[in-house]
């Protein structure tokens, strides 16, 4: 049966000479030590992560509100462009009727002067005469010259009506001129206000268009922010599933390597009498039925098959935080080393994709598997080292088939500051 790293440990401390009440026990405790302070570095970072969180979804309710605002007062402004324009198209009509009420009075207006002109000559034929005849003489001539009463009476009435018509005449001539005067002064002035009203009316519309697209404007830009914020909380929500992941499988690495530790410890009292030594040569270096490629001694094995088709560090597109390995078949991808699945998840940029916490001598690493066609272990799951997680492929933000494995030397962050090169360290092709 393959030994955990505790084991080798305890057993190597035996064989060098140590009691097993004295130095064993003090790696053991300060073994399970590392891993908590890793937990407790991973809870708290969760818990800052989780108070992130919570603010993002404040700022997100606080951008929905406003803009609810900005679409409150643009359906406002909308409505006041709708009943502007009604206006607008209301005082056109009434300018157009204006107009055409304008050319109706200039027609009246050519008949009442010709109407004036005709009593002009009319009263000047009059003034003439007067003035020729001696005016109201010439009417006591006529009155004087009947022949009986009644031709007196016919002729007083006759002058009476002359004279009234001189009257008439006269008053009907200043009330037309009052009326063409009157009549122009009102057509001109209910057209002067109509045409104000109608500029400011177009001005009034030209402020509201102005407004909405500021407001359309503003909208955009909120909108933008809050996509931009509801990204960023997704990425913070997916780093703590991620921790949540990681807290998790360090905390059944503790309960594993406390298992590790009561069974070495009673294996090393069982061959401290005989000084003999489980020095790890016995960690089942045989190759898997199921695992390819064979499993490798030691702590780490190869995680695939295939050709580097990419290393560790600096390139065309950025840094490079792991190392591809690439292949022309789909073959299988296995654990590098024991550890618990911290999660197996598609993401975006990973793909298919699983990241393992490894416990090596009380030191927390993690791996790596991404880009994945098939994955066949999920998050919590125990795996062993070469264990069959999933099969190689092109999913996510991938240009040809390969496995990305990375090598954290601690949790994996997003800013990736603990990736480390894993060659020299994980066997790779």
């Amino acid at each position: 049966m393959k030994k955990t790293v505790i084991t080798v440990a305890v057993a190597l401390t035996v064989g060098l000479g140590t009691t097993f009440g004295g130095v064993a026990i003090k790696t053991e405790a300060e073994s399970i030590s590392s891993l908590k302070g890793e937990q407790s570095k991973i809870h708290d970072k969760r818990s800052n992560l989780k108070e992130d969180i919570n603010q993002a979804n404040g700022q997100i309710n606080s951008l929905k509100n406003q803009q609810a605002g900005v679409q409150s007062e643009m359906k406002r402004i909308d409505f006041a462009i709708e009943d502007t324009t009604t206006k607008i198209n209301d005082k056109t009509e009434k300018v157009k009727d204006t107009k055409a009420e304008v050319t109706k009075l200039q027609a009246e207006t050519k008949v009442i002067k010709e109407r004036i002109n005709k009593r002009n000559v009319l009263l000047k034929d009059r003034a003439r005469s007067y003035q020729e005849n001696g005016g109201m003489v010439n009417y006591l001539d006529v009155l004087i010259g009947s022949t009986s009463f009644n031709d007196f009476i016919d002729r007083a009435n006759a002058v009476a009506t002359i004279v009234q018509a001189d009257q008439d005449i006269i008053k009907q001539h200043e009330a037309d001129k009052n009326e063409l005067a009157m009549k122009q002064a009102k057509v001109e002035k209910d057209l002067s206000n109509l045409q104000k009203m109608l500029a400011d009316l177009k001005n009034m519309n030209q402020q509201l268009s102005a407004q909405k697209k500021e407001k359309d404007k503003l909208l955009a830009s909120l909108k933008d922010k809050e996509e931009e914020v509801h990204e960023g909380m997704m990425d913070m929500q997916e780093e703590e599933q991620i921790l949540a992941g990681q807290e998790a499988a360090i905390q059944k690495a503790i309960q594993m390597e406390k298992e590790a530790q009561a069974r070495a410890a009673a294996e090393a009292k069982r061959n401290t009498s005989s000084n003999s030594s489980n020095s790890g040569s016995n960690n089942n270096s045989a190759p898997r039925s199921d695992a390819t490629p064979n499993v490798s001694s030691g702590y780490w094995t190869q995680p695939t098959t295939g050709y580097r088709s990419s290393g560790f560090g600096g390139r065309g597109d950025g840094n490079h935080y792991g190392v591809d390995i690439a292949n022309g078949t789909k073959v299988p991808i296995v654990a590098a080393a024991d550890g618990v699945v911290i999660r197996s998840y598609y993401s975006s940029s990973y793909g298919n994709c699983i990241f393992v916490s490894h416990s090596i001598n009380g030191k927390v690493y993690t791996t790596i598997y991404a880009h994945m066609t098939a994955r066949y272990v999920g998050g919590g799951a125990t795996v062993k080292k070469g264990q069959k997680i999933g099969l190689m492929g092109n999913t996510g933000a991938s240009r040809g088939q390969h496995l990305h494995f990375e090598l954290h030397k601690g949790p994996w962050t997003p800013d990736k500051r603990y990736a480390i090169n894993p060659v020299g360290i994980v066997p790779l092709p």
